[in-house]
């Protein structure tokens, strides 16, 4: 006992030393100083002095928030990469701050996050280095020779929204998104000491072995490079480790081994940070931090794509930086909001189109996790070589030690140069894979927009590994989620698959500040995305969440003699299915004549027993219902994830059809029809329902049932045909009423309604390109009171009526157009 006690205190005593020597010695050290000359995003700005030569309020001295895009500020004007001629302004900006004394002995350099596009910096009246061209990239000047200490001094800057450089218009003005100006991303002073670490790139192996470079350009000989790995709370992990410097190099390669570390990966992204300090025998000169994580990517020729030593499916899409209001001014909350969107529609990646995004975009995915593809622009036209050369090294120097980064891609859709592959390795020591997006490269097929029968003439004949860096686009499939299941399923198939990017994300709709604050999204040429321009969610996203949900589960229906045994399969990449939960329901629905009802009834609910299952693998889930388990309406499934985040909701109906129907349409009443000629309308009365056709158009235009007006109008018309009405007839046939539309034009279409007093209504239609038989259509019910809303819409080459019961659809009836 005393000698436990004594070890207690021993113990404590070690743990107030270390805790005394770890407060105390950073006081010697000296960190790097960052004072924000702008605001650090679109809801913390900072005003600076600006003049705009032409556009919205140009010619006049005035004031502008930076960051931002001008055009969002009411400065300049607008053009999308498409226009034949696009606006040209340049704008002047002016900022005065103040240096620090103690700065004098410092080095000092000024650093601009991003700016759109050739940016002219001068301090004092003294220009601060070249003239910066590329609008993507974070670039710095070394200043301490221009500033003035202890007192105010200038920066002016001077930025062309238009390149002198015309590959760099080629790369970036002319692609397919919005062409913006101004200073967007934050601008801030980085002061360190004379000696000091200028950066490092990592190289930290799932096998646990780390080597770093350090960057000291001033250092001398004779000093330390020391290092410590902790986690992120500030727990150290293993022993420090070191080098000494040499003048020789201005680089350090620093190397240890970990003992199983925890490695990173989308579903567990763990994170490790690096203290890196400099000294000499008395004094810690600088010390900087680094986040970084362990894991292994590549390639592995004809087999697929590895990380951490597992084959990667990408369940990927495409973003462009951009928020309504603000261009691609955006927050660390934007970038929040749209990896959590990303990752509750089940997806695992994200390709940085057409440009590397915000450094705390890439932050939040290394924290939440998601594998990324951070990408050189080139939107079908590449850089020159010089410049090129240039851009890639601020490209690579600034994300490399991002564990998220998984692939390179040098430019897309032929905007790559060649010359610049070979380029990404000289300051990446992981020596990730550079990729074409679009091309046959590298050993990889990411073919654009590939049809099915690429997909499948892919799986049986091509070895390299399948990705397409863009597929089911969001505008021409009508929908991210039309046709993706069958995609998907050949992409699994594809002995080589490794998944898919789709495109793309949100829809780039900007605010208009010279059209009364207008969305535009220049026509349909501005990215239609699975979300709005604000994220609001689409149909679509529920769609894919389904479909790439990890648990899959294929049981369509639940049959008489269900024993609660449902078969899953497992298609996470690194989690067992006994780190999540499953949890069901049984409930009875509200009946279709309750307005007084409000939600379900949940007649029993329990959790599944709980399985173990390997990534890969399937199984049995077994859901333990009561016996009496049909006298429910619908059984509901639910996964959470193991962080407690729902993964989907399967749901199965536990009656017929039949029973179901006969709960909903009433008992036939009789009743006659009444006609009566209006001076817009024909209206036809059935069964306590009114119905008005446009004598005009022949259209649908509304309805009328005891309880409100009914969603349905204009319509049904035929997709991209377009018809004149040449008449509108209404008659009697036998007990029958009919209202025929009979449209002329480039095809043969005609329209007709049937009335049977005390049955539903009857659609019909006829439809047929010049010369070719007419094709039949379809019919529906349309029960009194019980309809909510009802409409159609053109999906492809197929015409879609949707009944909706209180909000529920319940029937969708569809015929392809010949």
């Amino acid at each position: 006992m005393i000698q436990n006690t004594w070890w207690n205190i021993c113990k404590n005593f070690i743990r107030c030393s270390i805790a005394i020597y770890l407060f105390v010695a950073p006081a010697n050290a000296q960190q790097t100083i960052v004072q924000y000359l702008s605001g650090t995003d679109k809801d913390h700005t900072v005003q600076w002095d600006f003049f705009c030569t032409k556009g919205m309020n140009s010619g006049k001295w005035t004031t502008i928030a930076v960051p931002s895009n001008w055009e969002q500020q009411s400065f300049g004007g607008y053009s999308y990469g498409h226009d034949k001629i696009k606006t040209d302004e340049q704008c002047l900006y002016k900022y005065s701050f103040k240096t620090d004394q103690q700065w004098k002995n410092k080095k000092v350099f000024i650093v601009f996050e991003g700016s759109m596009t050739d940016t002219d910096v001068k301090i004092n009246g003294r220009s601060a280095g070249a003239i910066h061209q590329g609008a993507f990239y974070r670039f710095k000047y070394d200043i301490t020779r221009l500033l003035k200490y202890g007192t105010n001094n200038l920066l002016e800057v001077k930025v062309d929204k238009q390149s002198a450089n015309t590959s760099i218009n080629r790369a970036e003005r002319n692609g397919d998104f919005w062409v913006l100006g101004g200073i967007y991303r934050p601008v801030y002073l980085e002061i360190v000491p004379a000696d000091f670490i200028d950066r490092v790139a990592i190289d930290a192996k799932a096998s646990g072995a780390f080597s770093m470079d350090v960057f000291t350009p001033n250092i001398k000989a004779g000093n330390t490079i020391e290092a410590q790995v902790q986690q992120l709370n500030g727990e150290n992990v293993g022993d420090p480790f070191f080098i000494p410097t040499t003048a020789a190099s201005e680089k350090s390669v620093l190397k240890n081994n970990f003992i199983n570390p925890d490695l990173w990966n989308p579903e567990f992204p763990h994170l490790y940070k690096v203290k890196v300090l400099v000294k000499n025998k008395e004094t810690i000169l600088h010390t900087i931090t680094q986040t970084f994580g362990f894991r292994t990517a590549g390639l592995r020729l004809h087999d697929g794509f590895y990380v951490n030593g597992k084959k990667v499916i990408f369940k990927g899409v495409c973003r462009h930086s951009s928020w309504p209001l603000t261009g691609r001014t955006l927050s660390k909350e934007i970038s929040i909001l749209d990896v959590n969107l990303m990752k509750e529609m089940n997806m695992n990646a994200v390709r940085m189109s057409h440009y590397p995004p915000d450094q705390h975009f890439l932050d939040v995915c290394d924290s939440l996790g998601l594998f990324v593809l951070d990408e050189l622009t080139g939107w079908q036209a590449a850089y020159d070589t010089t410049v090129g050369r240039r851009l890639v090294k601020e490209l690579v120097i600034r994300d490399v030690n991002h564990p998220s980064i998984v692939l390179w891609d040098n430019g897309n859709e032929g905007g790559w140069n060649r010359a610049l592959d070979n380029d990404y390795q000289l300051y990446d020591p992981q020596n990730r894979l550079v990729i074409h997006p679009w091309e046959n490269f590298n050993g990889t097929d990411t073919k654009h927009y590939p049809d099915y029968n690429y997909v499948v003439n892919s799986s049986l004949y091509n070895k390299d590994i399948f990705f397409p860096t863009e597929f089911m686009h969001g505008l021409y499939d009508g929908g991210h989620g039309a046709g993706l299941d069958d995609f998907w399923n050949g992409i699994l198939q594809h002995p080589y698959g490794a998944g898919g990017f789709l495109w793309s994300f949100h829809d780039e709709g900007i605010v208009r500040m010279d059209k009364d604050s207008i969305m535009d999204t220049d026509g349909n040429h501005a990215p239609d995305g699975i979300v709005g321009p604000y994220r609001e969610k689409e149909a679509s996203f529920f769609t894919i969440k389904e479909i790439w949900s990890p648990v899959y589960i294929k049981q369509a229906a639940v049959m008489p003699g269900f024993d609660g045994s449902i078969e899953i399969a497992n298609r996470y990449l690194y989690t067992n299915l006994n780190q999540c939960l499953f949890q069901w329901k049984l409930v009875k629905l509200p009946a279709p004549n309750d307005n007084t009802a409000t939600a379900n009834t949940i007649l029993a609910s329990g959790k599944a027993t709980f399985i173990s299952l390997a990534p890969g693998q399937t199984g049995s889930l077994q859901l333990n219902l009561p016996a009496a388990w049909n006298n429910g309406d619908a059984l509901y499934l639910t996964a959470y994830d193991p962080y407690k985040k729902e993964i989907f909701t399967w749901s199965w109906p536990l009656q017929s059809t039949a029973s179901v129907t006969k709960k909903m349409i009433p008992p036939p009443t009789n009743s006659a029809i009444e006609t009566k000629e209006e001076r817009q309308d024909f209206m036809v009365q059935s069964d306590g329902i009114y119905y008005y056709f446009d004598r005009t158009t022949g259209y649908l235009s509304k309805v009328i049932n005891s309880q409100s007006t009914i969603s349905l109008s204009n319509g049904p018309i035929v997709t991209d045909v377009k018809h004149t009405l040449k008449e509108l007839k209404h008659y009697a046939d036998g007990a029958k009423f009919i209202v025929e539309s009979v449209y002329e034009g480039a095809s043969y279409f005609n329209v007709k309604w049937i009335f049977t007093a005390g049955q539903p209504v009857k659609l019909t239609y006829n439809y047929s390109q010049k010369g070719e038989a007419p094709c039949m259509g379809i019919s529906f019910n349309y029960p009194e009171e019980k309809i909510t809303g009802m409409k159609w819409m053109g999906e492809g080459p197929y015409r879609v009526w949707k009944n909706r019961l209180k909000g529920q659809q319940f029937g969708v009836w569809q015929k392809k157009i010949q």
